[in-house]
């Protein structure tokens, strides 16, 4: 009769050690993710520090029109100066900036002015690597938002709170489409 409850007790054991290697293996998914979101939310703000910067430059050097060098330095301003916290009140600053640029560079000749310039053309491409990356880090992160929500959806991890006291990850929705002519000029 010994060897029913041994076998039991070995059952029950077996069980508790999957269930805490699955809780283990869950909770430091989920780790790993919000990890990844921070990395990746940094490497966006970077990205659109950078844009602002360029943009700054090219409205600062004389090589456009003085009233579409205030529109596209008003933006960049407004881009550089937002509170990171206030992600709605960013990404509206950010979507702007985007919108001046396209209105910069909306007439192909601005662009093409500015190739004719080895200052300009710099500038330009800087420009265009700088809107490219910014789509690309954008994008990376809005993956890794849906990759931890779907983790963070599951039962599991929901009743145990393995998430902690984290917040909920929110994607970063903005107009990231750079101008035609620009980009087209400057890797054409």
């Amino acid at each position: 009769m010994a060897s029913p409850s041994i076998s039991v007790v070995v059952g029950v054991l077996a069980i508790l050690a999957v269930l805490g290697w699955y809780l283990t293996f869950s909770a430091t998914r989920l780790d790993r993710l919000h990890a990844r979101l921070e990395g990746a939310r940094s490497a966006l703000d970077a990205q659109l520090v950078r844009r602002a910067s360029v943009a700054l430059q090219i409205a600062g050097s004389g090589r456009l029109d003085p009233a579409t060098s205030l529109l596209l330095a008003d933006a960049a301003h407004q881009a550089r100066e937002v509170d990171e916290a206030d992600q709605p009140s960013r990404e509206m600053a950010e979507s702007n900036l985007t919108g001046a640029l396209r209105a910069a560079f909306a007439e192909p000749s601005v662009a093409g002015d500015l190739q004719g310039d080895p200052v300009g053309r710099e500038l330009l491409h800087e420009l265009a690597a700088a809107g490219l990356r910014v789509q690309l880090a954008r994008r990376f992160l809005n993956d890794v938002v849906r990759a931890a929500r779907v983790v963070r959806r599951k039962r599991v991890v929901r009743y145990l709170r393995l998430a902690g006291h984290a917040e909920w990850p929110a994607t970063f929705e903005m107009s990231d489409t750079p101008p035609e002519n620009a980009a087209g000029a400057a890797f054409g």
